[in-house]
């Protein structure tokens, strides 16, 4: 497994310098008044090519001359999930190009791709914790794919809603591929871990360029990269070990999906459209009205520093889930007490920021 780290940790930083080297012009294309951008100058938003390059490359030497890594996935298998997650990823990387494909486009692929995955990995959401629910997947199976179709391709604009800051969303998909790692080798699936621990390396060398130095972000290639990689693995994972409960997922990554959810409800409330980008994310409240503002004479430096120093108040956000879903992987009353607790807490913290009511400890 370290071999893969290694493997994938090398691709991956090597491509992403070429992209950040090659692929300056692109990003004057995006433009300084988005109500997203939070940053000074113009930085390329291709990191995630590098991060698919050093993702698949890992997968493919895995199973390469046999079974050299002993994880049980042949190259011909692993090539073939490539391939499904292939369209997602190069509609995310064509818009941090071009800033010209719409929001729809992007959701009509990823949800593309997922049903490519989930036809060709066979793959269902056929256990919910409810057993009513689960009685109805069984007997109309096309309700476990669907659902597995709308997670798998609902994640990667989940990732990248939170992917707003350097070290951000890379850090969350980092904890959270440990987590998945740590699970399949407790239920002995070292197929799944080596899924998860080549995309841990490759975002590795992915963060080694984006924090705290900023010099290349994601964009949306690599959320989808993200997102679609660890939606594919939680939903397999579950399906292939019933000791794994169905709500270890969702509490893994409820930040992300409440976070999305939680946006889609506050846009449709005020009479916008959910595809509309705001700056009104939790972490962006995080960034104007907790984190200090740094002391610099020059203006980009000072928006750097305050940049840097925001993710760190949600990846200690990020690890209230991630920490008891790793504690509690199997115990399914548990984590939807903790699921529960989390939403409850991320709403309470949201408007104590949006009243100007933050906690004393907390204030700049």
């Amino acid at each position: 497994m370290i071999a893969l780290i290694v493997i994938s940790f090398v691709f991956s930083a090597l491509a992403v310098l070429v992209v950040m080297r090659r692929a300056r012009k692109h990003a004057r294309r995006y433009a300084a008044d988005m109500p997203q951008r939070f940053h000074k100058g113009h930085v390329p938003r291709l990191g995630g090519a590098g991060v698919f390059v050093g993702t698949g490359l890992a997968w493919l030497s895995a199973g390469w001359f046999g079974d050299p890594f002993n994880v049980g996935w042949p190259a011909t298998a692993s090539g073939l999930v490539l391939l499904c997650i292939a369209p997602a990823v190069l509609s995310g990387i064509t818009e941090d190009v071009t800033q010209r494909v719409p929001v729809r486009y992007r959701l009509a692929l990823t949800i593309g791709s997922a049903l490519l995955l989930c036809w060709v990995l066979g793959l269902g959401v056929y256990r919910t914790g409810f057993a009513l629910v689960d009685g109805w997947m069984r007997a109309a199976p096309f309700l476990a794919v669907l659902l597995a179709v709308v997670a798998i391709g609902g994640l990667p604009h989940a990732f990248n809603i939170i992917d707003g800051y350097n070290g951000l969303a890379g850090t969350v998909a980092v904890l959270v591929c440990l987590a998945i790692s740590h699970v399949a080798l407790q239920v002995g699936d070292r197929q799944l871990a080596a899924m998860v621990i080549c995309l841990f390396g490759a975002t590795l060398g992915f963060l080694m360029w984006n924090y705290p130095s900023g010099k290349i972000f994601a964009g949306d290639g690599g959320a989808y990269v993200w997102g679609m990689v660890i939606a594919v693995a939680c939903v397999s994972l579950v399906q292939r070990h019933p000791t794994v409960s169905p709500w270890f997922p969702m509490l893994l990554l409820i930040y992300p999906v409440w976070e999305t959810v939680f946006s889609i409800y506050r846009k449709v409330a005020r009479g916008q459209s959910p595809g509309m980008a705001d700056a009104l994310h939790f972490h962006q409240l995080i960034f104007r009205r907790i984190v200090r503002v740094a002391f610099s004479d020059d203006e980009a430096r000072q928006l750097l520093a305050r940049n840097n120093r925001t993710s760190p108040y949600l990846w200690m956000f990020a690890a209230l889930s991630v920490v008891p879903a790793v504690l509690f992987w199997n115990n399914t009353l548990v984590l939807m007490g903790c699921t529960a607790l989390f939403v409850a807490t991320y709403v309470t913290a949201y408007l104590m920021i949006v009243r100007f009511k933050v906690p004393r400890w907390l204030r700049p």
